[in-house]
């Protein structure tokens, strides 16, 4: 027979249309878990932007104002390299666990299947039906009861994805703000209301309608496990050595001796294609629209139990455990990725302890000369900004020279205060005698003071002519 079935995507039909999949509702000690991840990973998607720790929002990402909290920690763009580092270390993290574990991410931590499959599903299956019920009421005309079934659907559905585009919002402008617009009403800010609708129809298309296919079309890990998984990474695989047997699958027939016949242990009850969120067939071996979500693995153990025969024809395996029987190890490859992960995460928490909780930058003024003093003294003017990462006032601050004998002279005040999570800037003088000074561009190193802790140095470069050296 010949084989096409990676010829093409299960959800689109021969004729090009779209194939409707109808799942039929999981059940199984799997799928229990799943429900436990879910419920504690929607929890925490939720509430991180209400939750705060030291008056910092949990998760921000304010793109916008470019501010930025992660876990607590304000960051600037002044903070980009911490970003890029960070971002170095998770795309590693994801191919290191890709290589060792398949897709599993996708069917137990993505937001997309945790909403898809534990929220609007879920609805679904409340309103119209299981598997059969759905089809039935697909297919039936639009009468009294469908446009019921419909419409509250859709009601709660847009309902649901109002509220997910709310916490979509308190992610980028803040909780804060967002709950003062609420309170001030939409046609205040009108402004926000707009793209906030916008977001509550682009959530409504992808889980009303778009679904399973944001996995399979849209997302990108889908296409990048295909170059990441090998014959021993651990996928959601159907074990074809025992299930077709040597003279294949067959229905499964009352006191039929299968073993002596020469038959698998797979009765071809398509119960493991019903239930698959994608629509796909297991059997066929890995497919890029598997997300490891292990419906197909409760229901084949469902069905081997009724038959009395041993769980597992579908479980968690890799290739090589199923055709050579060889055991899960930690390949070469695979301790690369953790060596190069392990680095990456060192730097980062290095950079994190030696971050600074106020950055400070001072610059000479463009386009400006030094100037001559009375007693050979030289003076060049500075532009200072400094940047309070934190979420208090730091009150008190003041400049000193560290490395030559001089004085600095602000333009305004000699000491100022730094609010919280906001920026200070201002000019300064900065005068040093020339027999100090052993260049013509000497490099200064300035201490910055919370009264009279030291808390932050920088340097700048001081011009001096030529012909006092």
């Amino acid at each position: 027979m010949e084989e096409n079935f990676r010829d093409s995507i299960g959800t689109i039909a021969e004729d090009g249309k779209r194939a409707w999949v109808f799942p039929k509702k999981p059940s199984g000690r799997f799928f229990k878990y799943r429900k436990y991840v879910s419920y504690v990973l929607l929890f925490v998607l939720i509430a991180s932007p209400f939750v705060k720790i030291n008056g910092n929002q949990f998760l921000l990402f304010n793109v916008l104002e470019r501010r930025f909290n992660i876990f607590g920690f304000p960051f600037w763009p002044q903070d980009f390299h911490l970003v890029v580092v960070s971002m170095l270390a998770g795309v590693i993290f994801v191919a290191l666990f890709t290589v060792a574990y398949g897709r599993i991410f996708c069917g137990w931590m993505c937001p997309q299947t945790i909403f898809m499959e534990m929220v609007f599903r879920r609805i679904e299956y409340w309103i119209d039906g299981d598997r059969g019920a759905q089809m039935r009421l697909d297919r039936s005309p639009w009468n009294g009861k469908k446009i019921r079934k419909r419409v509250l659907k859709w009601i709660i559905f847009f309902i649901i994805s109002f509220l997910i585009a709310n916490v979509f919002l308190a992610y980028l402008i803040g909780s804060d703000k967002l709950i003062r617009y609420i309170f001030d009403g939409p046609l205040a800010h009108m402004g926000t209301m707009i793209p906030l609708l916008i977001f509550t129809a682009v959530f409504y298309f992808v889980f009303a309608w778009f679904r399973e296919q944001v996995c399979i079309i849209a997302c990108p890990y889908g296409r990048l496990q295909g170059v990441l998984l090998d014959d021993k990474s651990i996928v959601v695989a159907y074990d074809h050595k025992r299930g077709e047997g040597d003279s294949g699958r067959k229905k499964f027939r009352k006191n039929e001796d299968r073993d002596a016949l020469g038959h698998g242990d797979c009765i071809d009850c398509f119960q493991c294609v019903n239930v698959c969120p994608t629509g796909i067939d297991i059997r066929n071996g890995t497919q890029l629209e598997c997300v490891n979500c292990t419906a197909c693995i409760d229901e084949c153990d469902h069905i081997m139990d009724s038959i009395q025969k041993p769980r597992g024809l579908i479980r968690y395996a890799s290739e090589d455990e199923i055709n050579k029987k060889t055991k899960f190890k930690f390949t070469a490859r695979m301790k690369g990725y953790t060596a190069v992960l392990f680095i990456l995460t060192g730097v980062l928490i290095g950079m994190l302890f030696l971050r600074n909780e106020l950055e400070a930058n001072i610059l000479r003024l463009p386009g400006q000369l030094y100037e001559r003093k009375a007693n050979n003294d030289i003076s060049n003017v500075y532009t200072y900004k400094l940047v309070n990462k934190t979420s208090k006032d730091v009150d008190s601050v003041s400049f000193k020279l560290l490395s030559h004998k001089g004085k600095i002279k602000m333009v305004s005040q000699d000491t100022f205060k730094v609010p919280a999570e906001e920026i200070a800037e201002g000019t300064l003088f900065i005068e040093i005698n020339s027999s100090a000074l052993t260049g013509d561009k000497d490099k200064l190193k300035i201490g910055v003071y919370n009264g009279e802790k030291l808390i932050e140095t920088t340097t700048t470069q001081f011009l001096a002519p030529r012909s006092y050296h």
